[in-house]
Protein backbone atom coordinates (compact mmCIF):
# COMPACT_ATOMS: atom_id res chain seq x y z
CA UNK A 1 0.00 0.00 0.00
CA UNK A 2 2.94 2.41 1.01
CA UNK A 3 4.81 1.93 -2.16
CA UNK A 4 1.22 2.24 -4.22
CA UNK A 5 0.92 6.22 -2.78
CA UNK A 6 4.64 6.76 -3.24
CA UNK A 7 3.89 5.73 -7.07
CA UNK A 8 0.55 7.64 -7.58
CA UNK A 9 2.24 10.86 -5.38
CA UNK A 10 5.18 10.66 -8.43
CA UNK A 11 2.65 10.39 -11.31
CA UNK A 12 0.67 13.53 -9.88
CA UNK A 13 3.72 15.37 -9.51
CA UNK A 14 4.59 14.77 -13.02
CA UNK A 15 1.63 15.38 -14.45
CA UNK A 16 1.10 19.15 -12.13
CA UNK A 17 5.20 19.83 -13.78
CA UNK A 18 3.96 19.23 -16.99
CA UNK A 19 0.80 21.10 -17.39
CA UNK A 20 2.78 24.36 -15.67
CA UNK A 21 5.05 23.68 -18.42
CA UNK A 22 2.24 24.36 -20.88
CA UNK A 23 0.93 27.42 -19.15
CA UNK A 24 4.31 28.91 -18.87
CA UNK A 25 4.50 31.67 -21.58
CA UNK A 26 8.63 31.63 -21.40
CA UNK A 27 8.48 27.75 -22.83
CA UNK A 28 5.92 28.81 -26.03
CA UNK A 29 8.13 28.04 -29.04
CA UNK A 30 9.58 31.18 -30.33
CA UNK A 31 8.40 30.52 -34.00
CA UNK A 32 4.88 29.23 -33.09
CA UNK A 33 2.23 30.44 -31.04
CA UNK A 34 4.36 32.54 -28.72
CA UNK A 35 6.48 34.43 -32.34
CA UNK A 36 5.96 38.10 -32.46
CA UNK A 37 3.53 39.45 -35.15
CA UNK A 38 4.37 42.29 -36.60
CA UNK A 39 1.71 44.38 -39.02
CA UNK A 40 2.53 46.41 -41.64
CA UNK A 41 -0.21 48.47 -43.17
CA UNK A 42 0.76 49.59 -46.96
CA UNK A 43 0.13 50.95 -50.33
CA UNK A 44 -1.41 48.34 -52.36
CA UNK A 45 0.93 49.18 -55.31
CA UNK A 46 3.94 48.14 -52.89
CA UNK A 47 2.23 44.23 -52.55
CA UNK A 48 4.80 42.44 -54.92
CA UNK A 49 7.95 44.57 -52.96
CA UNK A 50 6.74 44.51 -49.72
CA UNK A 51 5.56 40.72 -49.48
CA UNK A 52 9.28 40.10 -51.01
CA UNK A 53 10.61 42.09 -48.15
CA UNK A 54 8.75 40.86 -45.43
CA UNK A 55 10.11 37.26 -46.33
CA UNK A 56 13.73 38.39 -45.88
CA UNK A 57 12.51 40.21 -42.31
CA UNK A 58 11.23 36.95 -41.17
CA UNK A 59 14.36 35.19 -42.37
CA UNK A 60 16.73 37.59 -40.24
CA UNK A 61 13.84 37.94 -36.93
CA UNK A 62 13.52 34.27 -35.95
CA UNK A 63 10.40 34.37 -34.21
CA UNK A 64 9.02 37.18 -36.66
CA UNK A 65 6.02 37.28 -39.12
CA UNK A 66 4.80 40.12 -41.20
CA UNK A 67 1.35 40.66 -41.31
CA UNK A 68 0.66 42.92 -44.46
CA UNK A 69 -2.65 45.21 -44.77
CA UNK A 70 -2.41 45.85 -48.55
CA UNK A 71 -5.37 48.55 -49.66
CA UNK A 72 -5.83 52.21 -51.03
CA UNK A 73 -3.50 54.94 -49.22
CA UNK A 74 -6.45 56.71 -47.83
CA UNK A 75 -8.70 53.93 -46.26
CA UNK A 76 -5.47 52.25 -44.40
CA UNK A 77 -4.67 56.06 -42.65
CA UNK A 78 -8.44 55.75 -41.87
CA UNK A 79 -8.24 52.77 -40.08
CA UNK A 80 -5.38 53.45 -37.57
CA UNK A 81 -7.17 57.00 -37.14
CA UNK A 82 -9.84 54.84 -35.81
CA UNK A 83 -7.35 52.15 -33.74
CA UNK A 84 -6.63 49.69 -35.89
CA UNK A 85 -3.59 47.89 -34.65
CA UNK A 86 -0.47 48.66 -36.80
CA UNK A 87 3.13 49.03 -36.17
CA UNK A 88 4.38 50.79 -39.76
CA UNK A 89 2.23 52.72 -42.53
CA UNK A 90 3.86 53.08 -45.77
CA UNK A 91 2.03 55.24 -47.97
CA UNK A 92 1.66 55.77 -52.21
CA UNK A 93 1.39 59.95 -51.28
CA UNK A 94 2.90 62.11 -49.17
CA UNK A 95 -0.78 63.62 -48.49
CA UNK A 96 -2.23 60.70 -46.56
CA UNK A 97 0.84 60.44 -44.32
CA UNK A 98 0.15 63.91 -43.49
CA UNK A 99 -3.27 63.07 -42.14
CA UNK A 100 -1.50 60.24 -39.89
CA UNK A 101 1.33 63.27 -38.71
CA UNK A 102 -1.69 65.76 -38.21
CA UNK A 103 -3.39 63.42 -35.34
CA UNK A 104 0.56 62.67 -34.17
CA UNK A 105 0.12 58.87 -34.68
CA UNK A 106 3.19 58.73 -36.23
CA UNK A 107 6.21 56.64 -34.12
CA UNK A 108 8.98 57.95 -36.36
CA UNK A 109 9.58 60.73 -39.00
CA UNK A 110 8.03 59.93 -42.44
CA UNK A 111 10.78 59.14 -44.57
CA UNK A 112 10.61 58.75 -48.33
CA UNK A 113 11.66 55.59 -49.79
CA UNK A 114 9.75 55.69 -53.72
CA UNK A 115 8.58 57.20 -56.74
CA UNK A 116 5.97 56.27 -58.73
CA UNK A 117 4.02 57.50 -61.97
CA UNK A 118 1.21 56.72 -63.97
CA UNK A 119 0.57 54.80 -67.26
CA UNK A 120 -2.45 53.40 -69.27
CA UNK A 121 -2.59 49.75 -68.58
CA UNK A 122 -5.19 47.90 -71.00
CA UNK A 123 -6.40 44.08 -71.93
CA UNK A 124 -3.38 42.56 -73.85
CA UNK A 125 -5.03 43.07 -76.99
CA UNK A 126 -6.05 46.96 -76.59
CA UNK A 127 -9.86 46.27 -78.08
CA UNK A 128 -10.46 49.68 -77.73
CA UNK A 129 -7.17 50.91 -79.86
CA UNK A 130 -5.97 53.60 -76.75
CA UNK A 131 -3.18 54.84 -77.89
CA UNK A 132 -2.97 57.94 -75.67
CA UNK A 133 -4.53 60.00 -72.36
CA UNK A 134 -6.82 61.94 -74.81
CA UNK A 135 -8.30 58.65 -76.15
CA UNK A 136 -9.18 57.99 -72.34
CA UNK A 137 -11.68 60.81 -72.76
CA UNK A 138 -13.62 58.86 -75.64
CA UNK A 139 -16.97 58.15 -73.71
CA UNK A 140 -17.22 54.77 -75.81
CA UNK A 141 -14.18 53.87 -73.90
CA UNK A 142 -14.63 51.89 -70.46
CA UNK A 143 -12.45 53.77 -68.16
CA UNK A 144 -11.69 53.11 -64.83
CA UNK A 145 -9.36 54.75 -62.42
CA UNK A 146 -8.92 55.31 -58.64
CA UNK A 147 -11.14 57.65 -56.71
CA UNK A 148 -10.01 60.86 -56.50
CA UNK A 149 -8.86 60.56 -52.37
CA UNK A 150 -6.82 57.38 -53.26
CA UNK A 151 -2.82 58.49 -54.60
CA UNK A 152 -3.56 57.01 -57.93
CA UNK A 153 -6.55 59.18 -58.31
CA UNK A 154 -5.39 62.20 -57.17
CA UNK A 155 -2.51 61.86 -59.51
CA UNK A 156 -4.77 60.72 -62.69
CA UNK A 157 -7.04 63.66 -61.92
CA UNK A 158 -3.48 66.08 -61.49
CA UNK A 159 -2.42 64.23 -65.28
CA UNK A 160 -5.78 64.67 -66.85
CA UNK A 161 -5.68 68.69 -66.00
CA UNK A 162 -2.20 69.41 -66.89
CA UNK A 163 -3.21 68.09 -70.20
CA UNK A 164 -6.32 69.57 -70.83
CA UNK A 165 -8.21 66.29 -70.77
CA UNK A 166 -11.39 65.71 -69.04
CA UNK A 167 -11.89 61.98 -67.56
CA UNK A 168 -15.31 60.63 -67.35
CA UNK A 169 -14.20 57.30 -66.12
CA UNK A 170 -17.27 54.22 -65.93
CA UNK A 171 -15.98 53.38 -62.03
CA UNK A 172 -13.64 55.33 -59.54
CA UNK A 173 -12.13 52.00 -57.59
CA UNK A 174 -10.15 52.22 -53.75
CA UNK A 175 -7.01 51.33 -54.81
CA UNK A 176 -4.75 50.69 -57.94
CA UNK A 177 -5.15 46.71 -57.29
CA UNK A 178 -8.58 47.17 -58.25
CA UNK A 179 -8.60 49.32 -61.56
CA UNK A 180 -5.68 46.66 -62.68
CA UNK A 181 -7.93 44.09 -61.60
CA UNK A 182 -11.08 45.49 -63.63
CA UNK A 183 -8.18 45.87 -66.84
CA UNK A 184 -7.12 42.22 -66.69
CA UNK A 185 -10.51 40.82 -66.64
CA UNK A 186 -11.41 42.47 -69.73
CA UNK A 187 -14.36 44.54 -67.66
CA UNK A 188 -12.39 47.91 -68.68
CA UNK A 189 -11.17 49.11 -71.86
CA UNK A 190 -8.29 51.26 -69.72
CA UNK A 191 -7.54 52.22 -66.84
CA UNK A 192 -4.97 54.39 -65.18
CA UNK A 193 -2.40 52.67 -62.70
CA UNK A 194 0.78 52.83 -61.91
CA UNK A 195 4.13 52.02 -64.04
CA UNK A 196 5.01 49.61 -61.36
CA UNK A 197 1.14 47.85 -61.76
CA UNK A 198 1.71 47.06 -65.52
CA UNK A 199 5.40 45.72 -64.88
CA UNK A 200 4.08 43.33 -62.09
CA UNK A 201 0.95 42.04 -64.22
CA UNK A 202 3.33 41.17 -66.96
CA UNK A 203 1.38 39.64 -70.05
CA UNK A 204 -1.79 40.14 -68.73
CA UNK A 205 -2.09 43.76 -69.84
CA UNK A 206 -0.65 46.20 -72.15
CA UNK A 207 1.64 48.99 -71.16
CA UNK A 208 1.02 52.56 -72.88
CA UNK A 209 3.62 55.64 -71.50
CA UNK A 210 2.11 58.72 -70.43
CA UNK A 211 4.69 61.67 -71.49
CA UNK A 212 2.44 63.64 -69.36
CA UNK A 213 2.75 61.83 -66.21
CA UNK A 214 6.64 62.57 -66.01
CA UNK A 215 5.35 66.29 -64.78
CA UNK A 216 2.60 64.08 -61.61
CA UNK A 217 5.34 62.25 -59.44
CA UNK A 218 3.80 60.47 -56.65
CA UNK A 219 6.53 60.19 -53.59
CA UNK A 220 6.16 57.25 -51.20
CA UNK A 221 6.56 57.87 -47.07
CA UNK A 222 7.27 54.90 -44.62
CA UNK A 223 7.18 56.04 -40.48
CA UNK A 224 6.73 53.38 -37.74
CA UNK A 225 2.79 54.09 -36.06
CA UNK A 226 2.68 55.57 -32.70
CA UNK A 227 2.10 53.25 -29.61
CA UNK A 228 3.51 50.23 -31.35
CA UNK A 229 4.29 47.07 -28.92
CA UNK A 230 6.70 46.69 -31.21
CA UNK A 231 8.11 49.53 -32.24
CA UNK A 232 12.20 48.27 -32.24
CA UNK A 233 10.89 45.97 -34.84
CA UNK A 234 8.80 48.33 -36.71
CA UNK A 235 12.06 50.72 -36.85
CA UNK A 236 13.74 47.48 -38.15
CA UNK A 237 11.49 47.23 -41.01
CA UNK A 238 11.10 50.68 -42.07
CA UNK A 239 15.26 50.20 -42.12
CA UNK A 240 15.31 47.36 -44.13
CA UNK A 241 13.15 49.43 -46.85
CA UNK A 242 15.15 52.52 -46.74
CA UNK A 243 18.21 50.06 -47.06
CA UNK A 244 20.30 49.11 -50.17
CA UNK A 245 18.59 45.99 -50.00
CA UNK A 246 15.09 47.34 -49.87
CA UNK A 247 16.01 49.83 -52.73
CA UNK A 248 16.88 46.83 -55.00
CA UNK A 249 13.88 45.22 -54.47
CA UNK A 250 11.86 48.29 -55.29
CA UNK A 251 14.05 49.62 -58.06
CA UNK A 252 13.85 45.76 -60.28
CA UNK A 253 9.73 46.82 -59.61
CA UNK A 254 10.14 49.72 -61.36
CA UNK A 255 9.97 52.11 -58.41
CA UNK A 256 12.27 55.23 -58.14
CA UNK A 257 14.14 56.28 -55.42
CA UNK A 258 13.30 59.44 -54.03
Amino acid sequence: MKRWCTTLAALLLVTATAACSDDDPDSADPGGDGGTTLTVFAAASLTSSFEQLGESFEKSHEGVQVDFNFAGSSDLVAQVQSGAPADVFASADEANMDKLTADDLQGSDPELFATNTLEIATPPDNPADVQSLEDLANPEINLVICAPEVPCGAASQSVAEAAGVTLEPDSEEQSVTDVLGKVTSGEADAGLVYVTDVITAGDAVQGIELPESASVLNSYPIATVADSENADLAQAFVDLVLSDEGQQVLADAGFGRP
